[in-house]
């Protein structure tokens, strides 16, 4: 069911209508007749917990290691003191 309000009578009923809308109800405003807005429920945040995201943060210094260090490249640019090619 689609609950269709105008801007004034949203203004009076916010807290029911967001209600509605957490209940799965398709809640739209309207203005001068014709819809604007709809109220949707923000999905939940997933939570990541701590085992899984101390294994992604080691996953993540491993693969820094790889990186080679910036004085290993081969630059064919010439650099000046203040880090502009020259």
């Amino acid at each position: 069911m689609t609950i269709h309000v105008n801007i004034a009578e949203a203004k009076a009923k916010l807290s029911s209508l967001v209600k509605a809308s957490l209940r799965g109800e398709d809640v739209v405003i309207d203005r001068d007749g014709k819809p604007q807005v709809r109220l949707m429920p923000v999905p939940e945040a997933r939570t990541i917990d701590r085992e899984e995201r101390r294994r992604k943060l080691e996953e993540l210094l491993a693969r820094m290691d790889t990186i080679p260090d910036r004085e290993d490249w081969e630059d064919p640019l010439q650099w000046d003191e203040d880090g502009l090619p020259i």
